[in-house]
C-alpha cells in the first residue's frame, strides 16, 4: 500500500470512528438536557451533532484531494483538505453563534433545570469519552499531517473541558439553588466560537501560503548538505499544494571546477534525495564557489562577514568575483523583521563596495522564504 493509501485509509477510519462517538454522545446528551431540562447540555449535544458532520466533510474532503491531476489543475486537488477544513470551522461557528443567542435568552428569562444523578453520570461518561476521543483523533492527525483531524481533536479535548463545565452548573444548582444553566451555555458558545474562528483562520494561512514549518526545511536542507559535492542550500522555497503534496526549489553551492556532466549527475542525486525521503519535487540550481583561487576566497569570507555583521541579515551567499570584468555579485538574505530591506541592501552594498574599490556591485536582497 502506497502511503497516500495508507494516509487516506487512515483519515477515513478515524473520521468514522469519530462519527460514530460523537453520534452516541449527540443521543445521550440531548436525553439528559432534556429530561433536566438545560439548555447547556442540550446545546452541547448539538455541538456533538457538528462534530460528527464536521467528520462527513473530513471525509469527503480527503476523497475529492485525491483526484488525479488534470490539464485544468496539473498540480492535483490536494488543497481542497484546507478548504474542507473551512468548512468544518464555518459549522463550528455557526453553531457557536446559534448557542450563544440561545443562551442569553436563558439569561434573561432563567428557567430551573432539574439535574439528576443519571444526568451527571452521562456528563462525566461524555467528557471521559471526548478526552480519549480528541486524544486519538489529533494524534492521528499529527501522524497523517491533516489539519482537519488535528483541529477535530483539538475541538474534542476542548469538548471535553466544555462539557465538564455543566457540572459546575448542576453543583451551583444543587448547593446554592441558583440557575446559572444560561451563563455556562453562554460561555460554552464563546468558546465553540472561537474554536471556529481558529480553524478558519488557520485553513486559510495555507491557502494563502503559510510559511513552512522550520522542522521540515531544515531537514530537507541537512539531507542536501549531507551529500558528496554540496557545499551549501540556500533559497529553499516549498509551494503547498495540500498536506501531502509540494514542489519546491533550491539552490546548491558546488566546486566551480565541475564539469557539466558532473553537475547533471549531482542535481540529479539532489533531486532524488529528497523526493525520496519528502516526496517533494525540487528543481535545482547551481551557485559555483571558486576555491581553488585563495585571493577569491578571502574576498569571499570578507563579504560573507561584512554581511552578517549587519543584525537581521539571515545569510550571505552566492558570490561570485569576477576578476577580470571587475566585478562581485552576492545574495542576501533579510529577515522579515526588516521593513526597509532596500536600504539595508544598499548600505552594504556602499561597505563592500568602500572595501573593493574598482569592482562593479550586484547585490541581489533575497526574502526568507524558510529558516
Amino acid at each position: 500500500m502506497t502511503d497516500n493509501k495508507k494516509r487516506e485509509k487512515a483519515i477515513t477510519r478515524t473520521s468514522i470512528i469519530g462519527i460514530c462517538a460523537n453520534i452516541f454522545l449527540a443521543a445521550f446528551k440531548a436525553g439528559a438536557g432534556l429530561i433536566a431540562g438545560s439548555v447547556a447540555i442540550v446545546l452541547d449535544a448539538v455541538n456533538n451533532l457538528t462534530d460528527a458532520f464536521s467528520s462527513v466533510i473530513t471525509i469527503l474532503g480527503i476523497k475529492l484531494a485525491k483526484k488525479e491531476p488534470d490539464e485544468n489543475h496539473p498540480f492535483g486537488y490536494g488543497r481542497i483538505e484546507y478548504f474542507s477544513t473551512i468548512m468544518i470551522a464555518l459549522i463550528v461557528f455557526s453553531a457557536g453563534a446559534a448557542s450563544f443567542v440561545e443562551s442569553v435568552k436563558k439569561i434573561i428569562k432563567p428557567t430551573q433545570p432539574d439535574y439528576t444523578i443519571v444526568t451527571v453520570v452521562i456528563i462525566i461518561v461524555s467528557v471521559i469519552t471526548k478526552l480519549i476521543l480528541g486524544h486519538y483523533v489529533k494524534a492521528q492527525g499529527e501522524k497523517y499531517s491533516s489539519d482537519a483531524l488535528v483541529a477535530s481533536g483539538s475541538d474534542a479535548s476542548f469538548d471535553a473541558i466544555i462539557s465538564a463545565s455543566t457540572l459546575i452548573a448542576a453543583a451551583v444548582m444543587y448547593f446554592c439553588h441558583v440557575s446559572v444553566d444560561g451563563i455556562v451555555g453562554a460561555i460554552i458558545s464563546c468558546f465553540i466560537i472561537k474554536a471556529g474562528l481558529e480553524m478558519m483562520l488557520e485553513a486559510f494561512s495555507h491557502v494563502l501560503g503559510k510559511r513552512p514549518e522550520s522542522v521540515i526545511t531544515g531537514e530537507i536542507k541537512e539531507t542536501v548538505n549531507a551529500i558528496p559535492g554540496v557545499l551549501g542550500t540556500y533559497d529553499l522555497i516549498l509551494h503547498n499544494y495540500g498536506p501531502d503534496s509540494a514542489i519546491g526549489s533550491l539552490h546548491i553551492e558546488v566546486d566551480g571546477a565541475m564539469t557539466a556532466n558532473e553537475l547533471h549527475t549531482l542535481t540529479q542525486k539532489v533531486q532524488g534525495a529528497v523526493l525520496e525521503k519528502f516526496r517533494i519535487f525540487m528543481t535545482v540550481g547551481i551557485y559555483a564557489v571558486d576555491n581553488a583561487d585563495e585571493t577569491k576566497k578571502t574576498m569571499r569570507e570578507k563579504i560573507t562577514e561584512t554581511c552578517k555583521a549587519h543584525e537581521g541579515v539571515v545569510n550571505c551567499h552566492g558570490v561570485y568575483i569576477d576578476s577580470e570584468e571587475k566585478s562581485i555579485s552576492f545574495d542576501i538574505t533579510l529577515d522579515f523583521s526588516i521593513r526597509e530591506k532596500q536600504k539595508m541592501c544598499e548600505m552594504i552594498r556602499e561597505e563592500i563596495g568602500q572595501i573593493y574599490e574598482g569592482y562593479s556591485l550586484n547585490v541581489n536582497c533575497d526574502t526568507n522564504y524558510s529558516d
